[in-house]
């Protein structure tokens, strides 16, 4: 598996162009950290979704990303999810968002987390069913191969190793950061260069398997072919795309 760090070194310089906080989403992660006063972030990338009403540390190792960070957020060291330079129950609450995907050992990090704090709020994404969003179901077939070589596990799996319980995050249809599955509604985006390169999908894909994909959507957005494919999208508000949240 390819290092987090080396990899966000290598495409993070525009990440925070398409990446922030959606403010729906983060309804829900602030609402699980619960009365926690002192929260680390773990893989914290550029800060989103950080609270600001509670004490930040951020845990990041890729220093192109610790550098996009805005002045005057929370402080960041660099450290990995699997060894958190920090004593035991350092904190009242430990954070991810859309990070534990590219933890080598997810089983390992979440224990870390639950070592160095009392609570630990997860958002990540069960792929495990690849045919849930369409762009994985009708244009990346890869994408299950993808899954098997980055850990993309079963999140009641996850769930189930620190004793956490899951809940389901609709992605709603104009969500303002754009992850992998942001753009469900709004079909035409993948086909911006900027939004791809904010996701490490595209990366892992390659360049040719990204052609093929780019060519094909925009073929059938021409021909009408995705509208008829996806009709039933088109008059919702929000969608279960596999988002969910950990909380243990």
């Amino acid at each position: 598996m390819t290092d987090v760090g080396d990899l966000y070194d290598r495409i993070g310089a525009t990440y925070s162009a398409t990446r922030c906080t959606d403010p729906r989403i983060a309804a829900h992660i602030w609402a699980a950290l619960g009365d926690a006063q002192t929260v680390l972030n773990v893989g914290a990338g550029t800060g989103s979704y950080e609270p600001s009403d509670r004490s930040v540390v951020a845990v990041e190792p890729s220093a192109v990303m610790r550098s996009k960070r805005l002045l005057g957020s929370a402080p960041c060291v660099p450290g990995s999810a699997e060894e958190l330079p920090f004593e035991d129950q350092s904190f009242d609450a430990a954070m991810a968002v859309c990070t534990l995907h590219h933890w080598n050992d997810p089983i390992a990090g979440l224990g870390e987390m639950r070592r160095v704090a009392s609570r630990v709020v997860v958002f990540l994404f069960d792929t495990s069913d690849t045919t849930q969003f369409w762009l994985t179901r009708d244009y990346i077939p890869e994408f299950a191969r993808l899954r098997s070589c980055q850990i993309l596990a079963i999140v009641a799996d996850l769930a189930e190793s620190i004793g956490g319980t899951t809940q389901i995050v609709p992605i709603p249809w104009d969500c303002s950061d754009g992850f992998f599955e942001a753009f469900w509604r709004r079909p035409d985006a993948y086909l911006h260069d900027q939004v791809r390169r904010g996701t490490s999908v595209w990366d892992s894909l390659g360049p040719q398997v990204e052609r093929r994909v780019i060519t094909d959507l925009g073929r059938d957005l021409d021909s009408g072919l995705w509208a008829t494919r996806n009709q039933d999208l088109i008059a919702l508000d929000d969608a279960d795309l596999g988002a969910r949240l950990l909380v243990a």
